[in-house]
């Protein structure tokens, strides 16, 4: 069983670039959208990370843009948790609110760095493994 959740945004005028599309900039601020429902889904969002005494810094990124987000254009955005026992990786898939049709896939790597040392974690913290084995377990 995959853990994921979706989040749902409409596009607005400000997140246009002058050809009267999605500036490809912006596609990051919808990736978090569902990334924080994912946390928040796990009961693992910023806060819960800071309590833990570590941060999970985004170190790599990619997004390949399939089709261009318009004006007043709902879009959903579903993030799935793909790796989390070395490392947080989640893909991502935008779509149209409508149609459901595919606009952008995209993935994330977070790693896990202890705040205080800024020492990197070869693997996850045990609380945030077992709140992803909880999730698994239920049914």
């Amino acid at each position: 069983m995959q853990l994921f959740a979706d989040a749902q945004t409409d596009v607005q005028f400000y997140d246009l670039d002058p050809m009267q599309v999605v500036w490809h900039g912006n596609y990051p601020r919808f990736l978090e959208l569902a990334r924080g429902a994912l946390l928040d889904r796990l009961d693992y969002n910023y806060p819960q990370m800071a309590t833990s005494g570590y941060v999970w810094p985004v170190v790599d990124m990619q997004i390949k843009y399939v089709k261009p987000a318009r004006l007043a254009q709902r879009l959903v955005i579903r993030a799935t948790l793909l790796e989390y026992e070395n490392r947080i990786k989640i893909g991502y898939r935008i779509s149209d609110g409508a149609s459901g049709e595919l606009l952008t896939k995209a993935q994330t790597i977070q790693l896990c760095v202890h705040a205080e040392t800024g020492e990197l974690r070869l693997d996850c913290p045990p609380d945030f493994i077992a709140k992803v084995r909880a999730l698994h377990e239920k049914p």
